[in-house]
Order: C-alpha cells, then structure tokens, then sequence
C-alpha cells in the first residue's frame, strides 16, 4: 500500500506541474517547492538544534502560533523550521518573525522525506490539526523522534476510520501523542488503538485571548466610527454580501457606521461592492486626505486590521458561512465580548456549533432574517450586552490548550 500511495503522491506532483502553467496559486507552490531544500541548507548547520513546525496553511498557522512563540521564547537557542503545504499560508507568513526559515514541505515521497528530515534533524516536530502526511511520518517514526499532533479534529468520515484505512492509521501511531480539540476526536482515536490522546481544545482561543493584551488601536477606524454604534462584516464574500447589503442600504445614517472587509480585496471586487451601496462610502485606498467620521460605510480594502478592527465593533457578521468557501474566524470577535451574526453553513466548525447553542452568535439564511436579528440587537442594547458577554465567556471558558500542550513537550 505504501508503494501506491508513493506512486499516486509522484504522478499528482506531475499532475500539479502540468495544471500550474494556467493556475497562480498552483505555481506559487511548484516554483517554491523547488527552492525548499536550498533554502534549508543555507539556513541549517548539521549541529544546529531545531524545532520543525508544519502546518497545511494560514489558519493551522494561527493555531499553532501561541505555542510556537512560547517554545521559542523558552528556547531561544533553538532553530526554528516552518513548513507549509499550500501558497495561501506560505506566501503571507514566509517573513514571519516565529521561524529561521520558511518553506514549502515537499512533496509526501520516501526519498523527499528521507533528505527533508537529515537536513532538518528536528528535536522536535509539531504538526497542525490535519496534517497527516504518511511517508514522512513513517520516517518520523523510522528515527525515532519527538512528533506531536496539535489542535486535531477526526469524524468518523474519515480514512482512518474505516476498514481500508490501515495504511493511514498506521501513521497516526507516529506522534507520541495527540492533542485533541474535542471529546469525540478523542473516542474515535481510541476505537482504532491510539490511547495517548489528551483532549487540550483548541488552542485558537489561547491566540485570540492574547489580543486583548495588545494596543488594538486603529487610529482612521477611531475616526470613522466616531462613538457610533458600529457594525463590522468581517471575511466576507458575495454571498454575504447578499444577507446584508439591503440593512446597510435601508439603515445607513449618521447614527449607524458599517465596515466591511471583504475576504478578496482586489480592485474590481471592491469597486463593484462600494457601487451596490446606496449609503455615503469610502474605501480604505482612497481614504486619505478625507474626514471618514463624514462616511456612514468603510470598505477595508486591505489586509492585518481585522483583528483590531473587531475592538470597535458593537456587532460583527462574520463571513464564509453564507456560502460554501467555509466560515471564517468568529472567535477573533467573540474575544472583545461582542454578539455574532453568520450564515447558514457553520455545521463543520465545532466552535459555531458551541456558540450558536450558547446564544451567542445568530445563524441567518435570509437577508430578512439577516434584518431581524439586527433589529433585535441594536433596539435592546440589554439583549446586544446578553449576546456579547456570552461569547467572550465562551472564549474564556475553552482557554489553556497551551498550558497543557507546553506541559507535555520536554526538550
């Protein structure tokens, strides 16, 4: 089985090469893959002490980030290693202060595995939420070293669980131990063997909470917002746009301020957005030289605010869940202790689950219904303070993931 799947991870690595000359992202990810074993020799010294970190894109990294900074911060003598599987986490973060050198994992073959890890020669390998990637691991486990699983999600849907599945769980038994975000993850682990499983949360909460220790000042949203009731769109995409758009163009005044950031912020999306607004807008890229508190709508047609962003909000949607790209983060909002609107499609995301049954955030599938649950928060600011303190207990109630992580690993 593992010559096969050997042979199916070569010939999808040709596969992506060939669909890369008509494809960015792809290229982005053939072109890097190529510099990854350059760059870890120019970086790496065969004595050299190392943390190996990998994750499959920008969220894992999110998630892992509390305990990668915490490790370095102990271990300052250490190198640091930071793979990614996909461009859209690579090329954000390849600068990223966390780690000595950024790459792309190479592709899951023996031989890549084998020359990765006698250049990298981790004393310790982290792997996030889903990484799974067999041949490696087997290596891993071949070398005998310290690997760990961090902020896992299993369902029963998936190959380990299911009677062909021999060859995945069997790199599963690669990490000397699995921390998982929730109880049935765990359950669904020990049903196939794996007992050295520990149920730490998610270790998301622990990242948002530090952002109530940092200056969340934005000094042109202070100006826009002005001391109005402010609502922020967060993350969002067309079809959000659709739940909301008729509020903002019924509501907009100067006792309402809206900002929307847009998940795409390239020119034409934007542009195309700010003509379906009736209400007085601006756009971040055309924001100087003006007075934004004379603007009831503010395009944030750029990207590192959003988490700051969500301190001025009084009401936050949060986008992805309108359609089928996947939810975005709720709990960057939820951590200033603020009420959540969101779409429909949040069934996969165990924390929207969580909430939504805490009353907390409000799942909407009309843009009437998108109408009603506003109505229903900005009328009763007794109801709206409700909503918002039972997401910020959420946060608070699922913290200290780290704490537990951090305890296990011993260097």
């Amino acid at each position: 089985m593992r010559q096969l799947y050997s042979i199916g991870i070569y010939i999808a690595s040709l596969l992506i090469k060939v669909l890369a000359l008509f494809n960015t992202k792809l290229k982005q990810g053939v072109v890097g893959r190529t510099e990854t074993f350059k760059k870890l020799k120019n970086n790496l010294k065969p004595n050299d002490k190392t943390f190996w970190f990998h994750c499959a894109s920008l969220g894992e990294y999110e998630q892992g980030l509390p305990v990668f900074e915490t490790l370095k911060k102990k271990h300052p003598h250490y190198k640091i290693v930071l793979s990614f599987f996909s461009p859209s986490g690579y090329e954000i973060r390849k600068n990223t202060p966390i780690a000595d050198v950024v790459v792309y994992i190479p592709f899951d073959t023996k031989k890549n595995a084998k020359r990765f890890l006698d250049i990298v020669n981790p004393d310790y390998v982290i792997f996030v939420k889903y990484e799974i990637w067999p041949n490696f691991l087997f290596e891993i486990k071949r070398r005998n070293l310290k690997a760990i699983l961090i902020s896992a999600v299993f369902r029963k849907q998936q190959s380990f669980f299911k009677w062909q599945g021999g060859f995945m769980r069997s790199a599963l038994f690669a990490f000397q131990h699995i921390f998982t975000q929730n109880e049935n993850s765990k359950k669904l682990l020990e049903t196939i063997g794996y007992t050295n499983v520990s149920v730490s949360g998610d270790t998301r909460f622990d990242r948002v909470s530090n952002q109530l220790l940092v200056d969340n000042t934005v000094s042109f949203i202070e100006d826009f917002k002005n001391g109005k009731l402010c609502v922020v769109m967060g993350s969002t995409w067309p079809e959000d746009d659709k739940l909301f758009l008729d509020y903002i163009n019924t509501n907009a005044s100067n006792d309402f301020k809206f900002i929307i950031a847009p998940h795409n912020v390239k020119p034409s999306y934007t542009a195309s957005l700010k003509t379906q607004i009736n209400a007085k807008t601006i756009t971040f890229s055309e924001m100087e030289n003006s007075n934004l508190s004379d603007y009831n709508v503010f395009i944030l047609d750029t990207i590192g605010y959003l988490s700051k962003v969500y301190s001025y909000a009084d009401i936050a949607y949060v986008g992805g869940g309108a359609g089928k790209t996947g939810l975005h983060n709720i709990l960057e909002p939820a951590v200033f202790g603020i009420p959540i609107i969101i779409g429909k499609n949040y069934g996969n995301f165990p924390e929207a689950v969580s909430m939504v049954e805490s009353e907390g955030i409000k799942p909407v599938t009309s843009s009437s219904e998108f109408n009603m649950a506003m109505d229903n928060l900005v009328n009763n600011p007794e109801f709206r303070k409700n909503k918002g303190e039972a997401c910020s207990h959420f946060i608070n109630e699922n913290k200290g993931a780290v704490i537990q992580i951090l305890n296990y690993i011993r260097i």
